[in-house]
């Protein structure tokens, strides 16, 4: 099973500041692409997953600014499954630029599993394909 996925984005102008530097803000719209891709590689579609009372709320993030990307740059995202547990999982995202593989940005994301009402839930006992999905491609932190 894939452990991994790489997201193409191209910056456009509006994701710019007036230095012409990406702002810090757009990261965190292009982890979410990252990890819908991510998912959706695995055979999980987040539509699906809520349409049967599983919901991710975000509960935490980082990220971390290594070196700006521009306007015009194409950066690629590789979105890996680092921690899960039965009530929640922790993605990772490093972005690159594509023509010299400069990394750029290293990014988490922490995510509860929860029902509509978003109360926790344990993904183990309620989903357990789901749990067994993610436990495939759950990749060890370096």
């Amino acid at each position: 099973m894939q452990k991994e996925c790489i997201t193409k984005i191209v910056v456009r102008y509006c994701e710019t500041d007036r230095m012409g530097i990406v702002h810090h803000s757009r990261y965190y719209p292009w982890f979410e692409v990252a990890r819908d891709e991510f998912v959706t590689a695995a055979g999980v579609r987040y539509f699906d997953m809520e349409q049967k009372g599983l919901y991710l709320p975000l509960v935490e993030t980082r990220s971390r600014y290594i070196k700006p990307a521009v306007y015009g740059d194409t950066v690629l995202i590789r979105t890996t499954l680092i921690k899960l547990t039965v009530v929640r999982c922790v993605f990772k995202y490093e972005v690159y630029r594509e023509s010299d593989k400069e990394l750029l940005n290293i990014g988490w994301t922490t995510h509860a599993f929860c029902d509509h009402t978003m109360k926790p839930i344990n993904l183990k006992k309620k989903f357990p394909d789901c749990y067994e999905v993610m436990t495939g491609i759950l990749t060890e932190e370096e």
